[in-house]
């Protein structure tokens, strides 16, 4: 069995996210929304969950050419896009986070394959 090219940029993009993902917790990004939050980091890996789930599931769904597999496809790209702009909106504001050359790669690296990973699916769903 052949698989797509879909398939390999969404996988190359989610292993990036998740790579994204641990180095949010890393940074404690929680705290980006609310610096006053003294909060741990449970909740933080709670919603992680279900979000690491859609993810690989989307990735199943994506090799058995499903609707539902090209409709997480654009969110988890659009995911991708808004990671970029998010967080290089807070360091132009000057936050420390994500302040160093390898979370800046990582970000720099999501959006360009992103927007590759939306083509790519609106193509196959056209």
């Amino acid at each position: 069995m052949e698989l797509s090219l879909l398939f390999w940029i969404y996988l190359v993009n989610s292993v990036i996210l998740i790579n994204h993902e641990i180095d949010s917790a890393y940074w404690q990004e929680w705290k980006l929304f609310n610096p006053e939050d003294k909060s741990d980091v449970k909740g933080f890996l709670i919603i992680h969950f279900p979000m690491l789930f859609a993810i690989l599931f989307g990735l199943i769904l994506i090799d058995r050419e499903m609707i539902a597999g090209y409709v997480i496809s654009l969110l988890v790209a659009a995911c991708g896009i808004f990671a970029f702009f998010f967080h290089f909106y807070y360091l132009r504001k000057g936050r420390k986070e994500f302040n160093n050359w390898i979370s800046k790669l990582i970000l720099i690296t999501i959006l360009p394959i992103s927007i590759f990973q939306i083509i790519l699916t609106i193509k196959e769903l056209i």
